[in-house]
């Protein structure tokens, strides 16, 4: 097959939706498919092989890490007359997105789109509700002009839904199992993360550091249980905020981690907290649960696809920030149980690897391009 991808987001930003870009870019040469990916320039000219056409963007003004790029219809419809693709893959389109639509509406070749990223939610978080709507009817527009929207949770599948999108499938995500793993555990991080003892508990998140993610939620449990320490890893336009709303609490704040130092500070930890309520998966949650730890989550979005409450850990009240301290609390009062939610959250990881989950996709493209044929064919078999 020969793949043509538009994504809003690529590197050298790194997030969830890169993560699963990334991997799908490999998993497409591993296969031996042939793909281009246009995207927001700043990054690579190539990843994996795939060769990547580069635009000039502007920052989102509600998420400046989302660079929007005016549609170059022109530029890219050259590139594709030269590629040729059997299909058009569209991953959180906003504006980008749009040129690969209109080519293959022009040529009579399918779409299949992407949700990622719950911007309509967001933007109620940000205290902007005033405008969910409007990105919702926005972004349900350019989804129902694709042949099929895949998105990575049930949980998502059923907001979309009921916002009106067509066609709408599962596409789950995977983890890598080796990357992630308890045994990666590491005393001299501990140390770093300001951990006294092998007895004291560490909580910890990994995520975008932002108001929609209300990572302020914590806070609460470092008041109750003094011995506890918490490592909140990642950046984002709330890290200035969160440092003085923490301090003088045990809490550190690495940054932004990669590779084996983020897999050894997961392995590191001994309870997952996540608070975010309008995740449309949550990778780390996934990431967490491969590294041995148990998980306290929201009670919706994606993590309900991944937290089985009272088997991998607590699913609480999303609209209760005292259910979170009170789930969080349980956990470290009971060790014994903790540590089974986080053997039990390690079997499930297991289960989810990148391979199959992208062989999950590569089953809808090539249905997608099958179907299109076939219209084509009888068409030519009739003149």
């Amino acid at each position: 097959m020969r793949i043509a991808l538009f994504t809003e987001v690529f590197l050298p930003k790194w997030d969830g939706v890169v993560n699963t870009l990334s991997h799908l870019l490999e998993h497409l040469e591993r296969r031996g498919h042939q793909s281009v990916l246009f995207a927001p320039e700043g990054g690579p000219d190539q990843y994996a092989g795939t060769p990547i056409v580069g635009f000039p963007g502007y920052p989102f003004p509600l998420y400046p890490e989302l660079k929007m790029v005016v549609p170059p219809y022109l530029n890219v419809h050259e590139q594709l007359e030269a590629f040729q693709p059997d299909l058009i893959h569209l991953i959180n389109p906003v504006l980008l997105g749009i040129s690969g639509q209109r080519y293959a509406h022009k040529v009579g070749i399918p779409v299949i789109a992407s949700f990622h990223t719950d911007l309509g939610g967001f933007a109620e978080k940000w205290g902007l509700g005033m405008f969910s709507e409007p990105i919702w009817g926005y972004l349900r527009w350019i989804h129902n002009q694709a042949d099929l929207n895949v998105c990575p949770s049930h949980a998502t599948a059923e907001v979309l839904v009921g916002q009106g999108f067509e066609n709408v499938q599962v596409w789950p995500r995977g983890v890598d199992t080796v990357q992630y793993r308890p045994e990666h555990r590491d005393p001299a991080w501990r140390e770093r993360l300001g951990v006294d003892g092998p007895d004291a508990p560490l909580l910890l998140y990994v995520g975008r550091l932002s108001v929609e993610k209300r990572i302020k939620w914590i806070r609460p449990v470092l008041d109750l249980l003094p011995e506890a320490r918490l490592a909140i890893v990642g950046d984002g336009p709330e890290r200035l905020e969160l440092e003085e709303y923490f301090a003088g609490t045990p809490t550190s704040f690495p940054g932004f981690l990669r590779g084996r130092d983020l897999a050894q500070v997961y392995a590191s930890a001994d309870l997952f907290v996540f608070p975010a309520a309008n995740e449309t998966l949550g990778n780390v949650v996934l990431e967490a649960m491969a590294s041995g730890l148990p998980v306290v989550a929201a009670g919706s979005g994606g993590p309900l696809d991944l937290v089985s409450d009272g088997e991998t850990g607590i699913l609480f009240d999303p609209d209760d920030p005292q259910a979170l301290v009170e789930a969080t609390v349980r956990l470290l009062h009971d060790r014994a149980l903790a540590r089974r939610y986080g053997a039990a959250g390690r079997l499930h990881a297991e289960a989810r690897t990148w391979a199959a989950t992208l062989d999950t996709l590569l089953d809808y493209y090539a249905a997608l391009i099958q179907e299109h044929a076939v219209p084509q064919i009888a068409w030519l078999n009739s003149a």
